[in-house]
């Protein structure tokens, strides 16, 4: 163990929100899921242990990640695009279907299943800041630059859209978040945006799911012309919020779990807040706006275009993706099918947000590093220039 600790780098405030949340994870999955553990006929605790598996193989995933230099994510980007396209398109068309969403792979012999999307965030943000980092000298060339970009994003937004709307705008945002920091023209950008959004109309009024959005977004505006099922999940998240009050029930004492849909999932932070009250509340999102607040401290000290750009997308893919989850379970947003990253219970998906959380600290370890070598530096400048005998 403690030559483990000796071997770990990166930006301890991260590696301490990492800790925090993935203990605060335990604690709610686990008083989560009583009703989906009797649904099973298992007990909570076989439950529970299987979601501490995946943590702990999740901080195996980050301490071998971050070790790893990070540009070789970047080598291996085009690979992961190629990959990742076949994926959403077999997904779509040979994928398990859920709520008439065809959004996840089941991995053959292990009875697991993964959402190709969150590899496809991995895959676009490595391949957006790659190809930024290397095209930098004809970043404003249409044919070089901005017609590979501009392809990838509307590719991967359209293919994830299809099935899974909320997840493929989360991702266009950062998209254009990387673009920005990237140097791309507001011209450029504002066509992706309009590209987007023609894409997006598409969607919302011809997709397959056209209707399951337009039934949320009339439940979320006029919740009272709704029938009571319509608006049930809403109704019960807020039932969670008003019973917390500031200090909450306690742990293991909430009574919303039993009618919430995905208590241990897309309604976790709901849970959190009945039985940890606003102060809990209020907790979780003072960790993930810190953990934005680290990650743009490492995008400014970043030495190198293509770590700055790495770091950007997948700290705030992470810590978007947190907020929205949150603000859907008070009722800010209407009901979004988004995990709350590092805490809700889904196996694949807490591998994946591992993986990014290593590829971050890779980034603050080169970093802490570059850091480390201009004080050595100016140290034997100064020793230099000390030695130097007065004139006269």
């Amino acid at each position: 163990m403690k030559d483990i600790l000796n071997h770990t780098r990166g930006d301890r405030w991260i590696w301490l929100i990492i800790i925090l949340l993935s203990l605060l994870s335990v604690l709610a999955v686990y008083s989560a899921t009583g009703t989906l553990a009797y649904k099973r006929g298992v007990g909570s605790e076989s439950l529970m242990f299987k979601h501490l598996l995946f943590i702990i193989i999740g901080f195996v995933l980050i301490y071998f990640a971050h070790l790893l230099n990070y540009r070789y994510y970047g080598g291996i980007s085009k690979i992961l695009m190629i990959i990742t396209i076949p994926l959403l398109l077999y997904t779509l068309l040979f994928g398990s279907t859920m709520n008439d969403a065809s959004r996840w792979i089941a991995i053959p012999g292990t009875g697991l299943t993964f959402q190709t999307s969150d590899l496809a965030k991995l895959a676009l943000i490595t391949f957006l800041a790659r190809t930024l980092t290397k095209k930098q000298e004809n970043i404003k060339d249409v044919k070089k630059a901005f017609i590979p970009i501009m392809g990838s994003v509307c590719l991967v937004f359209i293919l994830i859209g299809l099935a899974n709307l909320s997840t493929a705008l989360m991702l266009f945002g950062v998209s254009i978040l990387i673009l920005l920091i990237g140097r791309i023209s507001f011209k450029q950008i504002a066509v992706v945006c309009v590209g987007g959004l023609s894409l997006l109309l598409a969607l919302v009024f011809f997709g397959p799911r056209r209707e399951t959005y337009k039934s949320r977004i009339n439940a979320y505006m006029h919740p009272e012309m709704q029938h009571s099922d319509k608006t049930f999940q809403q109704d019960q998240a807020k039932i969670a919020v008003a019973s917390g009050g500031v200090l909450g029930k306690g742990p293991g004492n909430s009574t919303q779990r039993n009618f919430l849909p995905h208590p241990y999932s897309d309604f976790i932070f709901a849970i959190i807040i009945e039985e940890y009250g606003m102060v809990g509340g209020i907790v979780v999102v003072a960790l993930y706006l810190l953990l934005m607040f680290r990650i743009i401290k490492i995008v400014t000290q970043a030495p190198k275009a293509f770590g700055a750009l790495l770091a950007a997308g997948l700290g705030f893919s992470l810590t978007i993706q947190a907020l929205a989850n949150m603000a859907v379970a008070v009722n800010l947003f209407p009901v979004t099918g988004v995990p709350l990253p590092l805490v809700s219970m889904g196996g694949t998906s807490i591998l994946f947000t591992s993986v990014a959380f290593g590829i971050i600290l890779s980034v603050s370890k080169d970093v802490e590093e570059y850091k480390a070598d201009l004080k050595a530096t100016n140290k034997e400048e100064k020793v230099i220039v000390g030695e130097i005998p007065a004139m006269g």
